[in-house]
C-alpha cells in the first residue's frame, strides 16, 4: 500500500471515528448538549483536528444524518419483502413509522431538525435521503396496477407525508391528545394504516 491510499485510508477511518462518537453522543445527551468540543473529548482528539474534516456542526451533523438515513433504508429492506406489491408497500409505510417511533432521536435529526439542512446551498440536492426515497418510489412503482395514483413520486410524497405525521404526533405527544394508552395508540396507528391502504387501491 502506498503513503496516499495509507493517508486516505486514515481520513476515513478519523471520519468514522468522529461520527460514530457525535452519532452516541447524539442519540444519548441531544443536538445541544454534542459540541465539537464535547466531541473531540470523547474521541481524546483536539476540536482541531474535527476542523480538518468538518467546517461545523451543521455540516458534522448533515454525515451523522447520512448515517441515520442509511439504517433506515436497511430497515426498509428487510422489513418490506413481500411478494405482493400492495401488501410490500403496506410493509414499507408500517416500517417507516415503527422505525421512526422507535428512534425518535434520529428522526428529529433526519426530519425535524434545521442544523444537518443547514449544510446544504440553495441549489444542492439532498441525497442524503435519495436512497430511501427511492426505495419508496421503487415499491409504488410495482403497485402501481393497484393503487390510485398515476405518477409513482406524486403518491410518494403523499404516503412520506402520512407516516411522518403519524411519527411527529407520536414521538413529540401530540397523540395524548386522545384518552388512550400506548397500546391503544398502536392500535390506532395500524387500523389507521390499514384503512389507508384500503383508500388509495383500486
Amino acid at each position: 500500500m502506498g503513503i496516499s491510499d495509507r493517508k486516505e485510508r486514515e481520513k476515513q477511518e478519523m471520519r468514522k471515528l468522529i461520527i460514530s462518537a457525535a452519532m452516541d453522543m447524539f442519540i444519548k445527551d441531544g443536538y445541544e448538549k454534542t459540541s465539537i468540543r464535547n466531541i473531540a473529548e470523547k474521541i481524546e482528539y483536539s476540536p482541531a483536528t474535527i476542523y480538518l474534516y468538518y467546517k461545523d456542526k451543521d455540516e458534522l451533523f448533515y454525515e451523522i444524518q447520512r448515517e441515520a438515513f442509511d439504517h433506515l433504508h436497511a430497515y426498509f429492506a428487510l422489513h418490506a419483502t413481500a411478494a405482493d406489491p400492495m401488501e410490500r408497500l403496506r410493509q414499507l409505510l408500517k416500517a417507516y413509522i415503527e422505525y421512526g417511533i422507535a428512534n425518535p432521536d434520529l428522526y428529529d435529526l433526519m426530519f425535524i431538525l434545521r442544523s444537518p439542512m443547514k449544510a446544504m446551498q440553495d441549489e444542492d440536492f439532498w441525497d442524503n435521503c435519495n436512497v430511501s426515497f427511492q426505495f419508496l418510489i421503487d415499491t409504488i412503482g410495482a403497485a402501481k396496477d393497484y393503487i390510485r395514483f398515476s405518477d409513482p413520486a406524486q403518491a410518494a410524497m403523499i404516503i412520506w407525508g402520512l407516516g411522518h405525521g403519524i411519527i411527529s404526533l407520536s414521538i413529540r405527544g401530540r397523540m395524548k391528545v386522545t384518552r388512550m394508552d400506548e397500546g391503544e395508540q398502536a392500535a390506532l396507528v395500524q387500523s389507521a394504516l390499514q384503512e389507508f391502504m384500503q383508500i388509495i387501491q383500486k
